[in-house]
């Protein structure tokens, strides 16, 4: 097995509007449209679709979404026996809107998610360890996901953690046991404090991590691209220029992509860059999942 996502998944409720309504108005909208998403879900897919071996940890509800979400994951070549059901839960939802500017307002139900418990790592250990990348977000209990760190030092298998949605009590200890560590700049703003409006603002704040131990910072800046910091040593990359359509979901675009790029050749330079470019491409499309390119797809994309 390549990848390992533990993490959420999310039932996207997605409304396409060309104005956000102010308190106490109702506006029409122009659209809706209903997806699978969660940052978990969206990273795992990104990585399948593009060929990687991922399995996925995590928990539905017991609802009417249930079952869309597995076979939705199983479509796509996720392995999906370690996705288990929480009794008497609903599965997490995710209400998006997304504006004529294809900018993006995102709120979510933690739902079954937040039931993602050590005993689901426990009941998957044996395949865990056959892994050579785990990849974890915030939007499963925080206790988990340091049993996952934990987990994963303990057998040597490399780690990235994707601080999102952020929260501030994250224990930036259990954060510098990760090989990797990718907030976006919103993040990256809600974990230290800092302003991020200028790429000197932004380098700020990444030492400021990096001075707490941090091994691998990489930020994503959406439109201004990605920057890499370690050490004194600071790697940017531009982004892809292409006409937006719906910014949801890029960054697990970029994550899922990075993953399976890392595990493929181990050249972080060359994988933020297909990462760049693969977020990039699923920007050009609406929804999520649903606009991640397969690996044909972005070959074709590259070379246009």
């Amino acid at each position: 097995m390549d990848i390992a996502v533990i993490g959420s998944n999310m039932v996207d409720l997605i409304t396409y509007t060309n104005t956000m309504p102010k308190a106490g108005e109702t506006l029409e909208a122009e659209d809706f449209a209903l997806g699978c998403g969660g940052k978990g879900a969206n990273q795992a897919v990104a990585a399948a679709k593009l060929g990687a071996d991922v399995m996925m940890v995590s928990k539905v509800g017991e609802d009417l979404f249930a079952e869309n979400t597995v076979k939705n994951l199983q479509q796509y070549g996720v392995d999906t026996r370690f996705v288990s059901v929480a009794p008497g839960t609903s599965s997490g939802v995710a209400p998006i809107f997304v504006d004529d500017q294809s900018q993006n307002r995102i709120l979510i139900i933690k739902g079954a998610n937040a039931q993602l418990s050590p005993a689901d790592i426990d009941a998957a250990a044996e395949d865990l360890r056959r892994c050579k990348l785990l990849v974890l977000q915030l939007e499963i209990p925080l206790p988990t996901v340091y049993y996952a760190i934990d987990f994963a030092r303990q057998h040597g298998i490399s780690l990235i953690l994707n601080p999102a949605p952020a929260v501030a009590e994250l224990d930036i200890d259990y954060a510098c046991q990760c090989d990797f560590f990718m907030p976006n700049e919103t993040e990256l703003e809600i974990l230290t404090g800092l302003p991020v409006s200028s790429e000197e603002e932004v380098l700020r704040a990444g030492q400021m991590l990096l001075g707490r131990g941090l091994k691998n910072l990489i930020i994503t800046l959406g439109s201004r691209g990605s920057v890499w910091m370690r050490d004194d040593a600071v790697h940017r990359v531009s982004p892809t220029p292409v006409n937006a359509v719906d910014t949801s979901g890029a960054g697990d675009a970029f994550i899922g992509c990075f993953a399976h790029f890392l595990v493929q050749h181990g050249d972080v330079a060359q994988a933020m860059q297909s990462a760049s470019a693969y977020a990039a491409c699923s920007v050009t499309g609406r929804g999520t999942q649903r606009s991640y390119p397969d690996a044909d797809t972005f070959h074709r994309f590259l070379n246009d």
